[in-house]
């Protein structure tokens, strides 16, 4: 047998293992990313923005940024140095309602506390919404955020 005939006899065999390898990858490369893909997190979890008003016309920009450590929800309403962290957050995943509880500080002091009383709209979706109301001393008004992705 000649070079020129052995190198003919194993290029098929070395085109076949090459392509059973490109095939395992691909396998394994599409089997761990689809897990990944579905992963939403906690439906709470995330950076939501809105506004929240008296009325529609005096309406106040919001940005909530939550998290959830797998017991607690936890987070901050419009970070920044005047950031205001949450005192308490619950959820009520039978109805998806949430309620919000934080005390701002002006100048140090304490001011009227704030509760938000929220209802998570389209939770399956990734662009869901939170609606519901917002209390602020005697201010009252209707509070709508949605999530970023």
């Amino acid at each position: 047998m000649t070079d020129a005939t052995r190198r003919r006899r194993v290029e098929p065999q070395f085109f076949v293992i090459v392509l059973a390898l490109a095939l395992m990858v691909a396998v394994v490369m599409t089997t761990v990313r689809w897990p990944a893909l579905a992963q939403e997190g906690h439906p709470v979890a995330g950076t939501w923005h809105g506004t929240w008003g008296p009325n529609a016309s005096d309406r106040h920009d919001v940005t909530l940024v939550l998290d959830y450590d797998g017991k607690a929800i936890t987070g901050m309403m419009n970070p920044g140095p005047d950031a205001i962290h949450f005192d308490t957050v619950t959820l009520e995943p039978s109805s998806w309602n949430v309620r919000f509880e934080a005390t701002p500080k002006i100048a140090g002091k304490a001011a009227a506390p704030i509760v938000i009383d929220a209802r998570i709209e389209d939770v399956t979706s990734r662009h869901r919404s939170m609606v519901g109301t917002w209390t602020q001393g005697a201010v009252k008004g209707d509070f709508k955020v949605s999530r970023d992705d």
